[in-house]
């Protein structure tokens, strides 16, 4: 079964062009405004001096099940907007399509996995996934506190929907962070994104 969900993801992750991102590393972030599932808007000008990490997400993808029933991305999030970084996760579940939530939903999901984003964005419009070219869920994005993108792609170098595997795995965000942060170069600034499709609008 594992090597089934190994063999499914390398096949998903071939289609799959690192030269198809809108934005480059290096790059200026795009910027973008959106809402969250309490009401409040957010832009990314507005964060310029910090560190932003841009997840998305769609909870009946199991690739996310497997860092949320693990705990993994929950901690990731706490362990980060504890020193300052503005975690944002991002929903482009288009209403009617796996992964769409409405605010209450949002709100009653976060709770029950206590999950611990800065805020959740509610982006059913796709408006700021096709901006940043998001494709799976997870998909990954670190913006520095210049604003430039400085890592865009997977969460990790594991990629399965086996829960065990996350102990193990190499986490590129932490990576990038931890090393931007050092004042190092980021080693890895792009990686393959893995997992299930995001499900825009009008996407089959």
């Amino acid at each position: 079964m594992r090597l089934l969900s190994r063999l499914s993801v390398a096949s998903l992750s071939f289609a799959i062009s690192l030269s198809a991102y809108a934005v480059r590393v290096g790059d200026q972030a795009p910027a973008f405004t959106g809402v969250d599932s309490h009401g409040k808007t957010h832009s990314l000008s507005e964060y310029r001096g910090k560190y932003v990490v841009l997840e998305w997400t769609n909870n009946g993808c199991p690739y996310t099940k497997k860092h949320y029933e693990s705990g993994n991305m929950q901690a990731l999030q706490k362990q980060w907007t504890t020193k300052g970084v503005v975690w944002l996760t991002v929903l482009s579940s288009a209403q009617g399509n796996q992964g769409y939530m409405s605010p209450a939903e949002e709100n009653a999901y976060m709770s029950k996995v206590h999950a611990d984003p800065t805020a959740a964005l509610l982006d059913p419009s796709g408006a700021i996934g096709h901006l940043y070219e998001a494709k799976t869920t997870p998909d990954m994005f670190v913006i520095d506190p210049q604003g430039k993108l400085i890592y865009a792609g997977a969460i990790d170098d594991h990629p399965t929907t086996d829960t065990s595997d996350v102990a193990g795995s190499k986490n590129y965000v932490s990576a990038a962070l931890t090393e931007s942060m050092n004042g190092q170069p980021v080693a890895t600034g792009y990686t393959r994104p893995y997992g299930c499709s995001v499900k825009y609008a009008g996407a089959e």
